[in-house]
Formats: C-alpha cells, structure tokens, sequence
C-alpha cells in the first residue's frame, strides 16, 4: 500500500504524518481521514482552491491535471509547478511526499 509523507505544518500537523493510502484515493481524502485538517470549501468538488498541496516527490505517478484544475491554480496562493489541488490528486502505486502551504485563499475564513 503506497503511504503519503505529510511534511510538517505550524498547524495542521505540526510533526508532519507518515499515513498509508490505498489507490484511487485523493490526497484530500486520505488527509482528512488522518486528522490533518487540509481546508476544502467547495466540498471537493474542483471549485476552488483551498485544498492546494504541493507534491514534493512521486508528482509523475499522478495523473495528468485538467483544463479546469489547472485554471483554478492559477488562483492559488503559493503556485509551484508541482502544485496540485488535493481533491484531484489521485494516489496510484507510488509513495508520495506533500507540503500543505502555510495559505490558502478562502473567502469564508478571510470574511470572519
């Protein structure tokens, strides 16, 4: 079973996270089934961009963005080009390093 290394987050998972994933999960999900809090205000559903993660290694074992995805990045706070919105990222066979970025850009939170 492939396994995601969440890095260390001041917030969501101060000592960072070893957790095991099965295949045809989203990293969100796995995430969110581990306690590490990643933002996701559009309910997972590829409209917005608060579930932005960069995928530090195992980036090629993920299938390829789409147009839509790739628009919404462009809206992220932090864009790297192994950036990746956390709802599409799709875990296949290969192990996977993630940083969740220090900001997300949520009008929700901003708002409060």
């Amino acid at each position: 079973m492939p396994q995601i290394i969440f890095l260390p987050h001041k917030e969501l998972c101060p000592e960072g996270a070893v957790v095991e994933a099965k295949t045809g999960e989203s990293v969100l999900n796995v995430a969110l089934a581990n306690n590490i809090g990643i933002e996701h205000a559009c309910e997972k559903v590829c409209a917005c961009t608060t579930c932005h993660v960069i995928i530090r290694e195992g980036f090629d074992s993920l299938k390829e963005s789409d147009e839509l995805e790739d628009d919404l990045l462009d809206k992220a706070w932090g864009l790297e080009p192994d950036s990746r919105l956390g709802c599409q990222a799709i875990v296949t066979d290969e192990d996977l390093v993630v940083e969740i970025p220090k900001y997300t850009i949520n009008m929700v939170s901003e708002s409060h």
